[in-house]
This record gives structure tokens, C-alpha cells and sequence, in this order.
């Protein structure tokens, strides 16, 4: 049971009998501003997450090599009893 175009197009005469129709212009772009923001928002947290996973992989792989050198030289040491 959903609105077919007939019952649209009434809903928003009334609507724009009751608002006026600069109200509604103004609704419009402040709704369309406030979607553009989230989703700028939306992108530029995804956008930090990138950059700090990939930092993370980054000092991940640097730290590897050197943890391994460092039980490479560990080992490699004569003990001393």
C-alpha cells in the first residue's frame, strides 16, 4: 500500500501552501549542506584510518628486522661461564 504519484503530488502542494515555497528552498539547501558535510566527514575518517593502518604496517615492518637482529646478535655472542 504505497503512495502512488497522485497522492505525492497533493502531499506536496499542501506542503508548499503550508511552508511557502522559500522555506522550502532553504530546507532544501541546509539538508543538502548537512549531507555534504557528513559525508566529508565520513571520508576524511576513513581517510585518517588509511594512513594510520598503513603507518602502523610501516613500523610493524621496520620493527621485524630489528627484534631480529637483535636475537641474531644475542646468538651470535660466545656466553661466558
Amino acid at each position: 500500500m504505497g503512495f502512488g504519484w497522485q497522492e505525492l503530488l497533493i502531499i506536496l502542494v499542501i506542503v508548499a501552501l503550508i511552508f511557502g515555497t522559500k522555506k522550502l528552498r532553504n530546507i532544501g539547501s541546509d539538508l543538502g549542506g548537512a549531507v555534504k558535510g557528513f559525508k566529508d566527514s565520513v571520508a576524511k575518517e576513513e581517510g585518517e584510518k588509511e594512513e594510520s593502518t598503513s603507518s602502523e604496517q610501516i613500523s610493524d615492518e621496520n620493527s621485524q628486522p630489528e627484534e631480529n637482529r637483535a636475537e641474531a646478535t644475542a646468538e651470535s655472542k660466545p656466553k661466558d661461564h
